[in-house]
């Protein structure tokens, strides 16, 4: 192939290109309707051209990633398949109801046990038995009983007090196996066959079980006013004893007494804790509103109070380091001490606050460069927060969507939540043998508790026990059970992701109709928000599954990883920490940035409804061609609004420590007599911030549309009257003063 001479010569408006086979006249309107295609080809390296009579958002699309919505749909069939037969298979009464022995519920309507709502064990000194930990369950008979005992009582005294006063047995039966006419056989055969306890004290329900009732006079613990007493086989035993063994039972006994305070304070302050949430969300609108008009004010006082607090430490620094001149020791070096558990040794050395001043002062002129060097950088990022309050002002109704998406969230943590408990009360009651010291060879086998006394185990065995485990079965469901928890916890982490890219897409796509608006507010299109949710929903809900499949499955690793590394926590070597802590920090990573480029690529299918490769692939070349835009923007941006969103629940949290401690009784009376004021205060702390943050979330998206779309129409269009910017005035007075710069240099 021949090469070409091209040679270029301009006359007025006119440029002649001169080539071997003779001249050619271009005109500038020619040159101006490639423009856009020209550049693009050159940053890209691709024929990607702009549609000319593009006005904003595609009105006419079609279906993108059609595979990936069938498997998601696919998968959805199968979760509400895995959710019938965990219903139909599960039973959630074995949660809310303790079992006993024999695999039978407390309390459960219909059956013997109905008027029987609390758990008795016979013998709970038995429970501090490592097999608890084994087994999750205690080596001795557990039966259901209406209330628990209140008085200390042995079953040989029984024997003695039966003969003169009939009423002792009368109550002591009642925490028997089956109605017993009168205590005859002897404690030994008692003991054989687990008819009756050997001995029963006070205790008080909590958690539908009976414990001890546990109090302490003078510092000693005791139960039921005694410190010592008879456990009914010829033992004395210590309330210390019987607290350990409770403790092996249930962890947190210990709790009861905050658990019921932390109640009443919520009880007591939930209408205080409501009225400091809505006026959060009043605050945080408040926040947005403002940020329209003190965008810029606000990031500059956040910035000089930054550049302040580093320039008071630098010189903190210097006096501490001049303080310390002529003390003895503090010539020493960090390698002379070497590594110190008082912390407070190496404050004592001027080699330290040294390093802290050189530190400071290099980070102090990196804030200062980044201002001087990216001053315009920074203009247009103020820019464009302005812009984005304005936007949110025009589409008011994108501050309700968070509310839609918590409905959708919830309704995906509830099904996640029952199927898994289903699931885990899926099957038939297993039977496992038990001894009291766990040293039987057959030891956690499983048994039948109907013929288990007549069988060679029992007699190889004296003591052994057949006790209910847990639930669970041989068919091939039960086989698949942690399959299924596996295919619950991917399927959820799945729908969350979705609903959240749902969420990003729709408000995108009402975003964009408002920045590709030529005259705003007029040309905005009607219903922006509500035609983008129809959008996202009818044509790319392939694509946002499919985006939303790549960030569950890092998710999904991740947790794998967490677990692994919480049951073989014991067993890891340096290396293996070493290797965790990489994958663990890698995979962090991996999730941040497949979320960042997630979020551009579903601004670009609300725009352009392409599918989720090409339009994550037009989004990262296009941040890749304004990458310190993108840096600029993304840090100015998530400043403000994490500061936004510090100030809101700052702002709630002082009222409601005031309110919550009656600091303000002149003004209002806040609730009285509270336990733990720190609970409601928490709570309303908490709870602002999440609204802040659900605000924030709008505002955020926000910015990242209106910047896509401003970075597309400065590759689009050049400001002529063929070809106008759609941006606002703000930003283009800010690209014309820049523009005009970069011609003088």
């Amino acid at each position: 192939m021949q090469s070409i001479m091209l040679l270029l010569r301009t006359e007025g408006n006119v440029y002649t290109v001169y080539t071997e086979y003779g001249p050619y006249q271009l005109f500038p309107d020619l040159l101006l309707a490639e423009r856009g295609k020209m550049i693009d080809s050159c940053n890209q390296g691709d024929a990607r051209t702009y549609d000319p009579d593009f006005k904003g958002p595609i009105a006419k699309r079609s279906c993108t990633d059609v595979l990936c919505c069938i498997v998601f749909i696919l998968f959805i069939i199968g979760y509400i398949i895995l959710g019938l037969l965990a219903w139909v298979n599960g039973d959630p009464r074995r949660v809310a109801y303790p079992t006993d022995s024999q695999g039978q519920f407390c309390g459960q309507k219909g059956t013997s046990n109905e008027n029987k709502t609390i758990l008795f064990y016979f013998n709970l000194l038995s429970c501090a038995s490592p097999s608890v930990v084994v087994n999750l369950q205690c080596p001795t008979t557990q039966i259901c009983v209406s209330k628990c005992p209140e008085k200390f009582l042995t079953y040989m005294e029984i024997q003695f007090t039966y003969r003169r006063d009939r009423n002792y047995w009368a109550y002591y039966s009642q925490f028997c196996k089956s109605a017993i006419l009168k205590p005859a056989k002897t404690l030994t055969q008692v003991l054989l066959d687990n008819d009756c306890p050997t001995a029963i004290f006070p205790s008080r329900p909590f958690l539908q079980r009976c414990f001890p009732d546990f109090s302490t006079q003078n510092g000693t613990l005791t139960v039921g006013n005694k410190t010592v007493f008879e456990d009914g086989s010829g033992r004395t035993r210590n309330a210390v004893e019987l607290r350990a063994a409770a403790n092996g039972v249930n962890r947190v006994l210990d709790a009861r007494a905050i658990g019921i305070k932390v109640f009443e304070d919520y009880a007591t302050t939930w209408y205080w804790i409501l009225i400091g949430l809505t006026i959060a969300m009043l605050l945080s609108w408040l926040f947005v509103i403002l940020l329209r008009f003190t965008a810029g004010f606000l990031f500059w006082v956040f910035t000089l109070g930054v550049i302040g607090i580093i320039a008071y430490g630098i010189w903190h620094c210097y006096q501490e380091y001049s303080d310390l001149q002529g003390q003895p020791n503090a010539h020493l070096t960090l390698y002379n001490i070497g590594i110190q558990t008082d912390i407070s040794m190496y404050f004592q050395l001027r080699q330290t606050w040294f390093a802290f001043m050189i530190i400071l002062c290099i980070l102090e002129v990196f804030v200062l460069l980044m201002l001087i060097f990216l001053r315009n950088r920074i203009r247009i990022s103020i820019a464009l927060l302005k812009e984005g309050s304005k936007a949110i002002g025009y589409i008011p109704t994108t501050l309700i969507y968070p509310v839609l998406t918590f409905i959708f969230l919830s309704i995906c943590i509830s099904y996640w939540a029952v199927i898994a408990i289903y699931l885990a009360t899926s099957g038939v009651p297993i039977y496992k043998v038990i001894t009291p010291e766990g040293q039987c060879k057959h030891e956690n086998k499983t048994c039948d508790p109907k013929i288990f006394n007549t069988t060679e185990v029992a007699k190889a065995c004296p003591g052994a026990q057949c006790n209910f485990a847990f639930y669970g079965g041989k068919s091939l469901y039960h086989q698949y059970i942690t399959t299924f928890q596996i295919f619950n916890l991917f399927v959820f982490l799945w729908l969350i992701n979705f609903v959240i890219a749902l969420g990003q897409c729709a408000l995108a796509g009402a975003f964009a109709s408002y920045y590709w608006a030529l005259k705003k507010p007029d040309d905005i299109p009607p219903y922006p928000l509500f035609n983008a949710f129809g959008r996202a929903i009818r044509y790319h809900t392939g694509s946002l599954a499919f985006g939303s499949l790549i960030l569950a499955t890092v998710q999904m690793f991740r947790l794998i990883l967490e677990y692994l590394d919480k049951r073989l926590k014991q067993a890891q070597s340096n290396i293996s920490k070493f290797l965790k802590c990489c994958l663990r920090c890698c995979f962090w990573c991996l999730e941040k940035a497949v979320r960042f480029l997630n979020r551009n690529a579903y601004v670009m299918i609300a725009i352009y409804g392409k599918n989720f490769c090409r339009s994550a692939r037009d989004a990262f070349n296009l941040l890749m061609r304004n990458i310190l835009k993108v840096a600029v923007m993304d840090r100015v941006t998530d400043f403000v609004l994490i500061l936004g969103k510090i100030l809101v629940a700052g702002c709630i949290g002082v009222l409601a420590f005031l309110l919550f401690t009656q600091r303000l009784p002149m003004i209002i009376e806040g609730p009285t007599s509270l336990n733990y004021y720190w609970v409601p205060l928490l709570t309303v702390i908490i709870g602002s911030y999440l609204i802040a943050h659900g605000f924030f979330s709008v505002y955020a998206m926000c910015i990242e549309t209106i910047f896509i779309c401003f970075l597309e129409d400065l590759e689009r269009n050049d400001g002529s009257t063929e070809r106008p910017y759609y941006m606002s005035q703000s930003l283009l007075k800010i690209l014309k003063e820049q523009n005009a710069q970069t011609e003088k240099q």
